[in-house]
């Protein structure tokens, strides 16, 4: 099936599957080949054919009808959040109005031939991925002789446009990545990741962070936060207006940070002289730390950390992502040891139970672990640009071809905003930790059960760690589906399984993604959340009794913290303690180190 204007060898290779293929292994190919073997014999499929031939006819019709000045309704028409075709260039000339409806025509068909396929529901998923990522790459808003917008600046400008983004392409080939932020305009620890504070502890995989108080009283309890590992600390502690990390300052909290070391170098970077005094040998290497190293040196470590240089046997922990799920092994497995050094847990976009991982899932079976374990599980590191390009091809249109046609097709730079700053700082990955998070996590999802999984020589089960728990989802997240979020308040409680139900879990639910419904700031008092009181086990029995609010869900979460957080004291005068003293300013080196 060729797309208008596009033909197999002029179509742009699809950007997911390199990178999946990266990412998880050999790419599946039987879903392709049993849906080419349909289409050949399916009766349904010349239906669908002989369908869109009619459809076309009757687009060709409107558009002789619309020369002849005759009133005509347009036979497609783009979904109300379709960006690509808002220009008015587009329907302003009967040319480029054809080429768009006759694009949308297609599509429609690709996609109803692929929902008339007949193939098991897991194939299915594969090759509805499969067909939205040849859809989007085909569109003529993506070449330059078809998209009237790129047309009409490069007339304008004599050409300029179009060399600029021949440069630009140039540039971006060279370093393997498509720009999608002006990076320049960001420096970490000058604009971004300024929040005031110190590095008080350092071991060969983390740095932790101690943030200097904004308010004369503080918490009693700390507050730490564990992000994650694939991606910068500085999601949590963006330029000052979005920072979740200033916002709990202000809020009263101590908060301590953990900021992952990248395991591209062989050893960590030299910091200040106290730095360099506890500098990790030179023979650490994390090319072969495991998921074990991350719950024991990474969220383990920081808890006693926090806990020596507070003072206080109790902390209030949070996590975000990976980072979440890290920390709660660790405290399952502190749990299992009889240890409870935890107050409250906050988990945002997290999976604990990862029956329903989204459209990564599909991708993830036997096969594909077995090649990853081959390849990485005795050391190694998996680039963290692999899985960059892996979470934009889950939303390419948004974070890869509105860039194609930006940066080349129109030749403008692109704008400079903090969160695509950080999300093009990728961070690489141990072998063995990948491939050990992704058979026990995802392929086997055995973190759920009790006692199924042994994490640092024990045992785990969530449902002992027995703490009042903040669970955050996101309703269009892509990566962590809201309704496997969801499942963590269950788990986290320990209900059904044969005990009383453990403290009661609060569920909210954000509106947009993985990251904006998370940095959602209290001040701008954007978007809305909702919230419900009870929480049954069906997510959608949730969302049926659940009360939108408008705003960021920040100030919930905060004053359904403050009473967990103890009495208030004075801030302290100084950060650190005696045993761990203050190594470095904030935001510390670790994070600073970068790959492309």
């Amino acid at each position: 099936m060729n797309a208008p204007g596009a033909s197999p060898e002029s179509a742009p290779e699809l950007p997911a599957l390199p990178a999946l293929s990266a990412a998880f292994g050999a790419m599946p190919t039987e879903p392709l080949r049993e849906f080419m073997q349909w289409m050949a014999t399916s009766p349904e499929f010349s239906k669908l054919y002989f369908r869109f031939l009619g459809d076309s006819a009757a687009l060709w019709r409107a558009c002789i009808e619309r020369e002849a000045g005759k009133p005509f309704t347009p036979p497609a028409v783009p979904g109300a959040d379709d960006r690509r075709f808002a220009s008015p260039e587009w329907t302003g000339s009967p040319y480029f109005d054809f080429l768009r409806q006759y694009y949308l025509i297609y599509a429609g068909f690709v996609n109803d031939s692929v929902e008339a396929a007949s193939l098991p529901a897991h194939e299915k998923g594969q090759l509805r991925f499969f067909a939205r990522q040849y859809i989007d790459a085909v569109s003529p808003a993506n070449f330059a002789a078809t998209n009237p917008e790129a047309l009409k600046a490069a007339l304008a400008t004599n050409g300029e446009t179009l060399r600029q983004g021949i440069e630009q392409f140039v540039h971006d080939a060279a370093r393997g990545r498509i720009s999608t932020v002006d990076e320049s305009a960001f420096e970490i620890g000058r604009n971004i990741a300024i929040t005031p504070g110190a590095v008080v502890y350092q071991n060969a995989l983390i740095q932790l962070i101690q943030y200097a108080p904004s308010t004369p009283t503080v918490h009693r309890r700390p507050l730490l936060m564990v992000p994650p590992c694939i991606n910068k600390f500085y999601i949590l502690d963006l330029s000052p207006e979005n920072s979740f990390v200033r916002y709990a300052v202000e809020q009263g909290h101590t908060v301590f940070m953990v900021s992952w070391r990248n395991p591209a170098q062989e050893s960590p970077p030299p910091a200040g002289g106290a730095a360099r005094r506890r500098r990790p040998p030179a023979g650490d290497r994390l090319d072969r730390a495991t998921w074990d190293d991350y719950v024991e040196k990474g969220a383990m470590a920081a808890i006693r950390a926090a806990q020596e240089i507070s003072g206080e046997p109790l902390i209030n922990a949070l996590g975000f992502c990976v980072g979440g799920t890290i920390l709660s092994s660790a405290l399952a497995v502190l749990a299992a040891r009889g240890e409870r050094p935890a107050a409250s847990l906050t988990l945002l976009a997290t999976l604990l139970d990862f029956s329903d991982t989204g459209e990564i899932g599909l991708f993830i079976d036997e096969k594909s672990v077995e090649a990853r374990e081959a390849m990485l599980g005795g050391g190694g590191l998996l680039a963290g640009s692999e899985l960059a390009r892996v979470f934009s091809a889950l939303r390419d249109n948004d974070l890869i071809w509105s860039y194609v046609v930006n940066n080349y097709l129109k030749g403008r730079k692109p704008a400079a905003f903090d969160i695509l700053y950080w999300n093009a700082d990728s961070t690489n990955l141990p072998g063995p930790m990948y491939a050990w998070y992704l058979r026990n996590m995802y392929l086997e999802n055995a973190l759920r059960d009790p006692g199924r999984l042994k994490i640092c020589g024990e045992k785990v089960d969530l449902g002992a760690i027995g703490l009042p728990s903040y669970v955050v989802g996101t309703r269009e997240d892509h990566i962590v589906p809201w309704k496997s979020a969801y499942q963590s308040v269950h788990l986290l409680a320990g209900r059904g399984r044969g005990r009383s139900a453990g403290p009661p879990g609060r569920f909210v639910l954000g509106a947009s993604g993985h990251i904006a419904g998370i940095i959602n700031p209290a001040a701008k008092n954007r978007r809305s959340y909702w919230l419900g009181g009870e929480t049954p086990a069906s997510a959608e029995g949730w969302l049926a009794k659940a009360k939108e609010h408008p705003g960021s869900w920040w100030g919930n979460w905060n004053a359904w913290l403050a009473p967990l957080g103890g009495d208030s004291r004075p801030a302290p005068v100084s950060l650190g303690s005696a045993a761990h003293p203050v190594l470095e300013p904030a935001p510390g080196s670790y994070v600073k180190v970068r790959v492309d």
